[in-house]
């Protein structure tokens, strides 16, 4: 199929991008464009993706290629549907949070985000968590399809081989940057205010009130807070290990004192254990992340930094030993692009703003001095840089971008994968594009 293409890039439409447009009066009324079963496909959604790709300022792909990837995600929704395939309301009610906890730190507060929306925050989440719902199912399906895919050096180096020498892809300047994190500390009196709320809701509980209810109006653990507090069943290892710990030493129907995790404070109401698994509801607090202090890992982070310059410790070590990130700490601090996975990150607008700006400004082999840095749970922190390397423009080669390429042969075996599967699965299920759209010829999948 030659709309297949770029397909394994394509499938998942962005939950970011579309809390954005639900900002946005609607240039174009919604009006279905296809039909799979019992999902339909939008005009909006095409046009979404099409627009996504203009802010982003990269070239579009033809917009059949980028129909064709929508309904291949409508179509792996409805065969999730009939082979069962579901994701656990905790996973999708976790990206909820993760999302709506983002927004809170975007636009400051509720408040400003129902203004900036011009909808309550419960009709948002809904929206939100529809569409979180069918991300994730579509990448259990997808995951399911392609997940036995595999590639060899040898297939990555006949994948090279086949690229015309007058169409090697040129790339741009590459960089290797490293970091170090230190997350911001909650202070004296933000601790305490904390402590003091969660130790009045014991109370208050040991005094008769339902945990339950106090959780569904306190817990900043937004997916568990409206099912009061209930985390569901946990295997051993699931949760943090502050949180397990003082879970497992109660008895049923004890609460706890209150936890400190790297989530925040809570307050635990252990309901029973099963073999390996057990059953808890909580009440979580988190600091205000705005107004945390951040003199202390300043002081830390200059402390590490002279170090390292002085070659008293190598910068490998110290983020090994002392960075708070775990992302990035098992790697010697390296950062990683998100598309190619790989410590070669292109020196271009597809990084990180402020740390494109920053990188701009040093020379390789030096390291930054502090500087404050958000983190993606909006968490505020510290972190210093350490440009290691940068290489030159080039044409792609076997020795200097293996890794790149062997991404790419692993995406064209994916798509592969996927071809095959959009061609049996398509007789399965009920498809119809409109009039508009029959010249996109989606349903021929023997096109190449």
């Amino acid at each position: 199929m030659k709309f297949l293409k770029n397909l394994f890039l394509l499938l998942i439409v962005s939950v970011i991008f579309q809390q954005s447009l639900m900002a946005q009066t609607p240039v174009v009324l919604d009006k279905i464009i296809a039909k799979v079963d019992n999902y339909y496909l939008l005009k909006s959604e095409l046009e979404a993706q099409l627009q996504q790709y203009a802010q982003s300022q990269q070239p579009a792909p033809p917009k059949c290629q980028l129909l064709e990837s929508l309904v291949v995600g409508k179509l792996m929704l409805a065969k999730a549907e009939i082979d069962s395939v579901t994701v656990e309301d905790k996973r999708i009610e976790g990206e909820l949070t993760s999302r709506m906890e983002q927004m809170e730190q975007q636009f400051g507060s509720t408040k400003n985000i129902v203004e900036a929306y011009g909808k309550t925050i419960s009709s948002l989440k809904d929206e939100l968590r529809s569409a979180i719902k069918e991300q994730l199912t579509t990448r259990k399906m997808q995951e399911k399809i392609t997940g036995e895919v595999k590639v060899t050096p040898k297939e990555v180096r006949r994948f090279f081989e086949e690229i015309p020498k007058d169409s090697l892809p040129y790339l741009p300047s590459e960089v290797e940057v490293g970091q170090i994190v230190r997350m911001a500390k909650t202070t004296k009196a933000q601790k305490d205010e904390l402590y003091k709320r969660l130790l009045d809701y014991k109370k208050r509980v040991e005094n008769g009130e339902k945990f339950e209810d106090l959780a569904k109006l306190y817990s900043e653990d937004l997916g568990s807070g409206k099912r009061g507090g209930d985390l569901g069943f946990a295997k051993r290892g699931q949760m943090v290990a502050p949180f397990e710990a003082a879970a497992l030493k109660m008895k049923p129907n004890q609460m706890s004192d209150v936890v400190e995790s790297e989530f925040g404070y809570h307050l635990i109401k252990l309901l029973e254990t099963r073999g390996q698994e057990y059953h808890a509801l909580h009440i979580l607090l988190r600091p205000d992340y705005q107004r945390l202090d951040v003199t202390e890992p300043t002081r830390f982070l200059d402390s590490v930094r002279v170090l390292i310059q002085r070659d008293t410790l190598k910068f490998e070590k110290a983020a090994k030993q002392f960075s708070e990130d775990k992302a990035t700490q098992d790697a010697g601090g390296m950062l990683t692009d998100p598309q190619t996975r790989s410590i070669r990150m292109p020196l271009d607008g597809s990084m990180e703003s402020g740390l494109y700006f920053t990188i701009d400004t040093m020379k390789v082999g030096t390291i930054s001095a502090p500087m404050a840095y958000r983190t993606e749970d909006g968490r505020s922190a510290m972190r210093i840089l350490y440009y290691k390397t940068k290489h030159a423009p080039h044409f792609a080669n076997l020795e200097d971008d293996f890794q790149r390429l062997s991404n790419y042969t692993l995406n064209r075996k994916k798509n592969t994968a996927i071809e095959k599967w959009f061609a049996k699965a398509k007789n399965d299920v009920f498809i119809y594009i409109v009039d508009e759209y029959k010249e996109c010829n989606v349903m021929k999948s023997n096109e190449r």
